[in-house]
């Protein structure tokens, strides 16, 4: 099918066997609340687009204050699936002023994003961890509950359906979400065993599992060192026993290691790092070749033939970061909620060039010596003092997740620019740079 901008295309969902399908129109423009917007940092996308409509240059917009000199990521910010999800929300609000509104769990790992939409009334029927936070048995079928851009579980779906709550009605499932559904659904329709590359306790792989498992044994590895003990399995080098203790709570029920790692298919949570998931599917599709003794021919009799499931602007944003770090600088910023996979990502890349802050917003820059930084190995903010080095120009990379509203980053650049009182005012600067670009 031709996908074109203009065209409705299908987008479908599978249950229980059986295939859903919605029409949507890809790629649509979307009116995201006031609050999230910066006319600025739009201002700067729309340079960049237009003067890169195949998205092929991923070097950073560089804007130089003087005193200190800020690249800013050529790709970053709210996304379709994000969009999408934030308009709709925020749409069911006020058309249903009457009506309790619920939302299953955090719409889009933002924590401004979700504190707006909590402060409207809505609730969150569980917190991203699936903890419980208001009992189903209080839900009512008058009442509304918006399933996030991650999507959902059919064991949820069930819940849902039991009460009389619509399950589509107000569904906010990101289409590159649904496409890893496809994906899964299609290998698993070819007698091969779904292997998902994702966090197991992330919301997005949890629904992915539920709705693979139902058509093919499933199972989730969380990274290589993980893929690389699940190697012992495929060459049956280890007993089931100990497969069942080492993936506890990642497999499906009646999931036979001895039968099903003999045909596998990768698949992956959007939000994974690109080059994480390539180097499972190659180490996976490696050992099973040696261990069958396939030729090139024969693969496909063992490990699927499958694209890569990454969402757009996953590839986006990582490219986009490579682009970055690839500049000299002193340091960088990374803005996003604490527990978005997908700017954990970035940071992590960031950090293998060069010292990165990871930032919620702006506050976090407390002064031009002190930075509260999130530590995601610890999982615990840290206070950093000395993080602008004394020198007569400074350099800065700045980028940010899919699920930060660009807001936040201007805010985060007008705060850094503070911090040089020499420096040259961000409208000006960001003016010239515009004028330049034309």
């Amino acid at each position: 099918m031709k996908e074109d901008q203009d065209q409705s295309v299908l987008k479908y969902r599978f249950a229980n066997g059986r295939t859903e399908k919605r029409n949507f129109k890809k790629m649509k423009s979307f009116s995201i609340p006031s609050l999230f917007k910066s006319e600025l940092i739009s201002r700067v996308k729309e340079v960049r687009r237009l003067g890169d409509k195949l998205k092929k240059n991923f070097k950073p917009s560089v804007f130089d204050f003087g005193s200190v000199e800020i690249l800013l990521s050529r790709h970053f910010g709210f996304c379709y699936g994000v969009e999408n999800a934030v308009e709709t929300a925020y749409k069911i609000i006020e058309d249903n002023p009457q009506k309790r509104i619920f939302l299953l769990s955090e719409m889009i790992h933002n924590p401004a994003v979700n504190a707006d939409l909590l402060d409207l009334g809505v609730k969150f029927i569980q917190d991203t961890y699936g903890n419980q936070l208001v009992a189903w048995d209080t839900l009512t079928k008058e009442d509304i509950v918006i399933i996030p851009a991650f999507g959902t579980t059919l064991e949820i779906h069930a819940i849902l359906d039991k009460i009389g709550i619509d399950l589509y009605a107000y569904d906010t499932t990101c289409p590159f979400v649904e496409k890893v559904w496809n994906r899964a659904n299609q290998i698993g329709q070819n007698k091969y065993t779904v292997v998902v590359h994702g966090k197991p306790s992330h919301e997005e792989t949890k629904a992915t599992f539920s709705h693979s498992k139902v058509v093919t044994p499933t199972l989730i590895v969380k990274d290589l060192e993980q893929a690389k003990r699940l190697a012992y399995y495929i060459r049956k080098e280890k007993p089931s026993q100990e497969f069942y203790e080492e993936f506890e709570g990642q497999f499906s029920q009646g999931f036979d290691p001895e039968r099903d790692l003999e045909r596998i298919g990768v698949v992956n949570q959007t939000t994974m790092l690109a080059i994480d998931t390539q180097e499972i599917v190659e180490y996976l599709k490696a050992e099973i070749v040696r261990f069958y003794q396939l030729e090139p021919h024969q693969i496909t009799a063992h490990f699927a033939d499958t694209r890569d499931t990454l969402c757009y602007a996953t590839n986006d944003n990582q490219s986009a970061t490579y682009g970055l770090i690839a500049e000299e600088a002193d340091f960088a910023i990374i803005a996003g909620g604490y527990n978005s996979s997908n700017t954990s990502h970035l940071v992590d890349l960031c950090q293998e060039k060069l010292p990165s802050y990871f930032i919620k917003s702006a506050e976090k820059l407390i002064s031009e010596n002190e930075i509260l930084h999130f530590d995601n190995k610890n999982k615990e903010e840290v206070l950093i003092q000395g993080f602008v080095p004394q020198k007569p120009k400074v350099r800065v990379l700045l980028t940010c997740g899919a699920s930060c509203p660009d807001a936040v980053i201007e805010e985060i650049l007008r705060k850094l620019v503070s911090f040089f009182p020499d420096a040259k005012g961000v409208d000006e600067v960001v003016e010239n740079w515009t004028l330049a670009q034309a």
